[in-house]
């Protein structure tokens, strides 16, 4: 097969693996980086001998997104602070159609939760929860068998329910209240602040040691409103909010008169906020990638 039309077949699949890739990295750049591996290894393969070329791609990309996670978690032990997944940001209004597939079974909440499980595990939700894709194809990817591909799909499935994405949440609902909170933490209303949050409320904020941020998760709304309210009084000046749709959902950009950007994605369960995740690590935001991608 000649290269240009090899390169037409990678394309044709390449927004594929990039879901794929993303979804089982939590990381944009990791995710381009491993695409980039996948078409290296397809330009260089024998193209006539592959049936099907977006099951080769599809596996290929898999096992080279599982050596990359374990390479990524080795070094996120010394991540400092809580680690989130670097998020996927859209201006507030794009496209319905994109914004829609993006936000398919791909929140915040979900792809932290599966920091939880192993590679493998994860791979193997992912491809069958997400993807719909059989036990026998997953078996021959993980180089496992189906018996026990089934049992790390379930046993994934069990861990990551609580935080699994629930669109009988309409999206309207989860806007009114991304937007009533952006108008509290404008006004610095904490009242109506208590009245958004369960009462189980987690959040998390993701410096990644280069901007402050909290060392740890906090849980419970007391303790959550007790942290904002601190933050809210040592700013200086009033925050410019504007609107952005995160990974599919509407989400807020908090901008600090001295240019600090901090990224507000949500959790909505049942009229109220169940999660909040302030992602300031600027690397992980789009204000911040190309000064990350001048340094390398």
């Amino acid at each position: 097969m000649t290269e240009p039309l090899a390169s037409t077949d990678f394309e044709r699949h390449r927004r594929h693996l990039l879901r794929l890739a993303y979804r089982i990295l939590g990381s944009v750049s990791e995710a381009e980086d491993v695409v980039q591996e996948a078409w290296l290894r397809w330009s260089g393969s024998r193209l006539d001998a592959i049936a099907d070329a977006r099951a080769w791609l599809t596996t290929t990309t898999t096992r080279l997104a599982i050596d990359a996670l374990r390479a990524a978690q080795r070094q996120r032990v010394d991540y400092v602070g809580p680690w989130l997944p670097e998020p996927l940001v859209e201006d507030a209004g794009a496209d319905p159609a994109a914004v829609q597939e993006m936000a398919d079974e791909v929140s915040i909440a979900l792809l932290l939760a599966l920091e939880r499980l192993a590679p493998e595990e994860r791979a193997a939700f992912l491809l069958r929860e997400v993807f719909d894709i059989d036990y026998g194809e997953i078996a021959a990817t993980l180089e496992r068998s189906e018996p026990a591909c089934r049992q790390m799909v379930k046993r994934a499935r069990q861990r990551v329910a609580a935080d699994r994405p629930r669109f009988d949440v309409p999206a309207e609902e989860h806007a009114q209240l991304v937007r009533t909170f952006a108008a509290a933490v404008a006004g610095h209303g904490s009242e109506r602040l208590s009245e958004l949050f369960a009462p189980d409320v987690e959040l998390w904020s993701d410096g990644g040691g280069k901007v402050a941020a909290m060392r740890k998760p906090l849980f419970g709304r007391e303790r959550v409103l007790k942290a904002l309210a601190g933050l809210a009084r040592v700013q200086v000046g009033r925050l410019r909010v504007e609107e952005r749709d995160v990974n599919g959902r509407l989400g807020l950009l908090l901008i600090a008169p001295d240019g600090m950007h901090t990224l507000v994605a949500m959790k909505v369960r049942n009229g109220s906020i169940h999660g909040l995740y302030l992602i300031r690590n600027p690397a992980k935001l789009p204000a911040g990638k190309s000064e990350v991608a001048a340094e390398r």
